[in-house]
């Protein structure tokens, strides 16, 4: 097939690699602007624009979808497919129509649930056991397309943002291999979504970082898995920041919330006379290590209050 192909992060990675893989014609690669990255802000490209060019393919780099010029280059493709991962931008209704067979997204949940744009992460902030990939016919809403076919992994109690995205990354480009398949040989059975959904899967921030010990471990730990590897959860201790990069439920634990109540492991006192154990650490101005070992060069007595 003749495939345009949107996408932007590295998840969109795998997706654009499998269909050169599997034998289509990516005439077209539209992806976001450079960033500007690091402490010397350099202009850097997007993952799939690194791979893009490093296969030989032709990339647009449009500041909106909704300019002429840049609707008529896409209507010149003539494509079969516009193929969607990640992008970062809606697309315009006249967009949509373009091609053959229309826009087929690669979602990063199990439709309905977790709509938008931070869907992995929000999958562990909330303590979901699964996860999975939905491919979707796109329409002018904001992932709320037919349903084409998905794939589910399991979320283990350990499992980060970071690790969950990897595997749903992978089985994206199973799943869309799967769905052209299908789309070419006319057998999908495109399913309405409902609105059965969650909360909308706003995107990452800041402010989702402090920890507040009163809440129960359970929910700490979610949040120290969800966040990692960014924002990363964080606490402040002796009145510097302290990053949680990872954690485990402790046992029972009889003082004020945020209360040291041991150091080996390294354990603090939550809600409901529960406890969460800091694992790995990151002081301000220092490296990410093991809690044991910051330990070792910082003193820090039983009692402590971790706010």
């Amino acid at each position: 097939m003749k495939v345009v192909f949107m996408g932007t992060p590295d998840f969109a990675v795998p997706c654009l690699e499998r269909l050169l893989t599997e034998g289509h014609e990516v005439s077209l690669v539209v992806t976001r602007a450079d960033q500007p990255k690091g402490r010397g802000h350099k202009m850097t490209p997007p993952p799939v624009k690194e791979c893009a060019l490093s296969r030989g393919l032709p990339v647009l780099q449009p500041a909106t979808l909704k300019d002429d010029a840049v609707f008529e280059q896409l209507k010149a493709e003539e494509a079969d497919v516009f193929v969607v991962v990640a992008y970062g931008r809606l697309l315009p209704q006249r967009v949509l129509d373009l091609p053959r067979y229309g826009c087929i997204n690669i979602h990063a949940s199990l439709l309905p649930k977790y709509r938008g744009a931070a869907p992995i992460q929000w999958a562990v902030l909330n303590g979901e056991n699964e996860s999975g990939v939905t491919a979707m016919q796109m329409d002018a809403g904001l992932d709320t397309g037919d349903m084409l076919l998905s794939a589910r992994v399991p979320i283990t109690e350990d499992m980060t943002g970071g690790e969950l995205h990897d595997a749903l990354s992978t089985l994206g480009a199973d799943v869309l291999a799967e769905t052209l398949t299908a789309l070419e040989a006319g057998t999908l059975k495109p399913q309405k979504q409902g609105e059965t959904t969650t909360a909308y899967a706003a995107m990452l921030d800041k402010s989702l970082c402090p920890l507040d010990f009163t809440k129960p471990a359970t929910a700490l730990h979610n949040q120290v898995r969800g966040l990692n590897p960014w924002p990363s959860a964080s606490c402040r201790c002796e009145g510097k920041l302290l990053k949680i990069h990872k954690s485990a439920v402790g046992g029972a634990a009889n003082a004020p919330c945020g209360t040291v109540v041991k150091l080996d492991p390294l354990t603090v006192s939550c809600g409901d006379n529960t406890s969460l154990i800091l694992l790995e650490i990151q002081a301000e101005g220092s490296k990410r290590m093991a809690a044991a070992d910051f330990l070792r060069g910082h003193a820090l007595p039983l009692g402590t209050i971790l706010e």
